[in-house]
């Protein structure tokens, strides 16, 4: 067996007891282990003068004690020791608060390196709370790493216990990229990296190190999306559409005009289905950029050549909306459109099942309903899936396997710079949409405390009895105990009693019957309800124009890109739209978000933002893509060094499609292991 894969409780040192502690940081592995990296590192390599120090900044110092320590308590439950010192420019004092036992270590005339955060406090320099150790001659500084942890593990105990899993398995640690590339890219071995990241000479090192696992990482990613990509069915003969021509009438009878980069991306589809391969496209547009009218013409050229298509929606209040939308786009054109999802009666179930397996319907939209193995397509020629950020790359596999190969069609909501792109969608073209229709309406963003309370009420009050609606969004969905959240069932309780007693107000969450769901969304698209309070459950799929004014409380609680595809479910009609963020947390990336939001609608320039501000882990959520999470790379920073991974990943595949030179034989055995999720039915010969 591997020793990447021993279970992390067999390392002296760790045993059961522990081993449960290092499981709530996810490590069940010496494997695990060696990549719980350091989130930051201590430069302990070079000491400084006390009249040099930075104060709040911490620092290493050679200190001599001047005198005894002494302790006091001031109050009960409290001690503080304190121990005078010095150097050839000036005297301190180090602080510890309520550990006395540390009296006996210090005497006069002992010399120490210190280490620790300098501050001022009753006329006296302080270094609070210091590491120290006896200083020597021959005293040379390291870089301490700090590690994320957990309680009941401490920064020294997770030190030792990496050093014994290194000393323990270096001899099975490999390096995956191949000689000629750890050569052409200069590369320390992957031991050296380990050892390089964990135990740095200095922080050069530590960089150094971070970077030649951050390749190996990146470099096995875009290997084994080129793969995927040309294996799963990217590179496949698939459907050679025609009748491209009968795309025109349906373009011409649009109640609008499309836009240039509507055109341009019909374009790219129409390119992929002419062709003899296979299309796998992504199709990604900012809120409100038109993506139903496009994935609508590939539906229309996909039937008019004698096949159905299919698309998924992540909830079935977007699959709605795209049935209705559908059904008017397509309202004079002798096309069927069927809906299926979960809700339904066993009977219309059955109904639409008849009429998906024998023909009678051409276009089928539905939830995940439509992945189910009673779902029988009887020509199935093109499979969409929309919000793709919500589902799986199996669950599109699954769709994908309802025909023969049928044409794959993905569209997100979610830009993602292009070069980031190709991380999470490596296996797919991509195409943007980076122009909005004309008439849709700025939104006017505010971001203001909850002391402007009654103003807001005030102004939504105005516009409600102009004849327009509101959303009121909430985070949470009931009151929960120690949090000082306004849930959705609360604020809807308040509104309706003390605030907008004479208004119609309704409510929408996750956790209600889908009978109910559907009657709030109803009576709000009709107009009979003014006030529609809810969770995120609106992100996706909801289309109001008269809705003008999005309310969202406790704003600090929801992402970037999250804030932004809320305030997409307004300034869809002919009326000035107000996006109003109430925030009360002094976070600093809290208000850095507020600010973006009230200074730009750009999508892409927002997905960078919340890019940076939250991380890649977090922003791109692979987990539920079932791609591996990367633990070295930072997407950020390492963009020069994805750009060297996808050109050696293309040029390593070009070479040696299969994998089967000995050189790649470990980056074939990574692969099988790493893709493993995307490989129950597509497997590496």
């Amino acid at each position: 067996m591997n020793k990447f894969d021993t279970q992390i409780q067999y390392l002296k040192g760790v045993g059961p007891k522990r081993a449960s502690i290092f499981r709530k940081m996810g490590i069940m592995t010496l494997g695990d282990l060696l990549f719980h990296l350091p989130r930051a590192y201590e430069d302990r390599t070079k000491t400084i003068k006390i009249q040099e120090g930075v104060i709040g900044e911490k620092q290493s110092f050679v200190l001599e004690v001047t005198g005894s320590p002494t302790v006091s308590r001031p109050r009960r439950g409290l001690s503080i020791l304190q121990v005078p010192v010095r150097d050839s420019t000036g005297e301190a004092v180090m602080v510890w608060f309520n550990q006395d036992y540390l009296k006996k270590t210090f005497s006069p005339g002992q010399v120490y390196i210190v280490y620790g955060k300098l501050s001022f406090n009753r006329y006296q320099v302080q270094i609070q709370n210091p590491d120290f150790k006896l200083w020597s001659p021959d005293h040379v500084g390291s870089v301490t790493p700090i590690y994320p942890l957990t309680d009941g593990i401490s920064n020294n105990e997770m030190k030792k216990i990496v050093a014994q899993a290194l000393s323990e398995i270096n001899d099975d640690i490999k390096s995956v990229v191949p000689k000629t590339y750890s050569i052409k890219r200069k590369l320390p071995s992957k031991l050296d990296s380990l050892i390089g990241i964990h135990f740095p000479k200095n922080l050069n090192h530590a960089e150094i190190s971070r970077k030649a696992l951050a390749y190996e990482e990146l470099l096995l990613l875009q290997i084994g999306l080129l793969w995927f990509k040309n294996k799963g069915g990217a590179e496949l003969e698939g459907i050679k559409f025609k009748n491209v021509r009968s795309l025109e009438k349906f373009i011409i009878d649009l109640p609008y005009k499309l836009t240039a980069a509507q055109i341009r991306v019909i374009q790219e589809i129409i390119s992929d289905m002419t062709s003899n391969k296979r299309m796998n496209r992504l199709v990604q547009g900012d809120v409100g950029s038109g993506k139903t009218v496009v994935s609508a013409a590939a539906m229309v050229l996909a039937v008019l050549n004698g096949y159905q298509a299919t698309m998924m929606a992540p909830t079935e209040i977007l699959a709605d909306q795209h049935f209705e939308t559908l059904k008017d786009l397509l309202k004079n054109m002798p096309i069927k459109i069927g809906l299926l999802k979960g809700s339904m009666s066993l009977k219309s179930r059955e109904s639409i099942l008849n009429q998906i397996s024998n023909g009678e319907v051409d276009i089928v939209i539905g939830t995940h309903a439509l992945i189910q193995d009673s779902v029988k397509f009887k020509r199935l020629g093109l499979a969409i899936t929309d919000e793709q950020h919500r589902f799986g790359v199996r669950q599109r596999i699954d769709l994908s396997d309802k025909g023969d190969l049928p044409d794959m069609l993905i569209m997100t909501a979610t830009p993602i710079p292009r070069t980031l792109a190709l991380i999470l969608y490596g296996d797919l073209d991509i195409s943007i949409i980076d122009e909005l229709p004309p008439g849709r309406k700025l939104i006017e963003t505010y971001a203001v405390g909850s002391d402007m309370e009654d103003r807001i009420f005030s102004f939504i009050r105005k516009q409600i009895i102009e004849g327009r609606q509101a959303y009121v969004v909430c985070p949470l969905i009931e009151e929960q105990e120690k949090q000082d959240l306004l849930s959705a069932e609360k604020t809807y309780e308040r509104l309706t009693s003390d605030i907008f007693p004479d208004f119609n107000i309704g409510l929408i969450h996750g956790r209600m019957g889908q009978a109910e769901k559907e009657a709030s969304m109803r009576s709000f698209k009709t107009g009979e309800m003014d006030i529609l309070v809810s969770t995120t459950v609106i992100e996706v799929g909801v289309n109001v124009p008269n809705a003008n004014i999005m309310l969202i409380l406790n704003a600090e609680r929801f992402g970037l890109a999250q804030l932004h595809q809320l305030r997409g479910r307004i300034g869809r009609g002919k009326y000035k739209s107000y996006c109003i963020l109430i925030n009360d947390s002094s976070n600093s990336t809290a208000r850095e978000r507020m600010r973006i939001l009230q200074s730009t609608s750009d999508g892409f320039k927002i997905s960078e933002k919340d890019l940076e501000l939250r991380g890649p882990g977090e922003f791109f959520g692979t987990k539920q893509h079932g791609l591996p999470q990367l633990k070295a790379a930072n997407l950020l920073k390492d963009r020069d060094v994805l750009k060297t991974a996808q050109e050696d990943a293309i040029q390593i595949i070009s070479q040696d499609p299969e994998l089967l030179s000995e050189e790649n034989a470990l980056i074939k055995e990574y692969i099988q292991d790493i893709f493993r999720k995307l490989q129950e039915e597509i497997i590496l010969n």
